[in-house]
């Protein structure tokens, strides 16, 4: 097959895979981040919120493409779910420990450049950690290979 060894996934799809990931996640995280930050919330509140969008943002994304391609909604969500889950588990648990992480970030404001250089910098990492992740499950037939008989 083209673009693939033995088995595994070609890394354009497994970097495809991951920004469409990180598409999702970042909507929903920097919704969450906004949110939580102008409504001056604590950290705790504001990270579940932000984690709670990405997952929502997240698996939307695929969610509306399986069903456009004529899928009942709750064959759907099983696809979605097996499809996302892993890859936005990895991305939110890299993104927000480097947020957590950055001295500052979590205490700065809408408008300080640390805010937002925390949260693009935890994006980017977790795009290079996850990029990985999928390619390995996708060379399984997990992940988001799952959602490719419906693209």
């Amino acid at each position: 097959m083209s673009g693939h060894r033995h088995g595994g996934a070609s890394w354009p799809t497994a970097v495809k895979a991951t920004l469409h990931c990180l598409v999702g996640c970042a909507i929903g995280e920097i919704l969450g981040m906004v949110i939580g930050t102008a409504l001056m919330w604590g950290n705790v509140p504001t990270m579940v919120l932000a984690i709670t969008l990405a997952f929502l943002f997240g698996y939307s994304f695929t969610l509306f493409a399986v069903v456009r391609a004529g899928v009942d909604l709750k064959t759907a969500i099983r696809i979605a779910l097996a499809a996302d889950t892993v890859s936005i588990a990895v991305m939110e648990l890299v993104d927000n420990a480097i947020i957590a992480l950055t001295p500052g970030a979590m205490e700065a404001h809408l408008t300080e450049g640390l805010f937002w250089y925390a949260l693009l910098g935890g994006f980017a990492v977790a795009f290079v950690i996850t990029t990985p992740v999928n390619k390995w499950m996708i060379g399984r037939g997990k992940g988001h290979a799952v959602v490719h008989a419906y693209h």
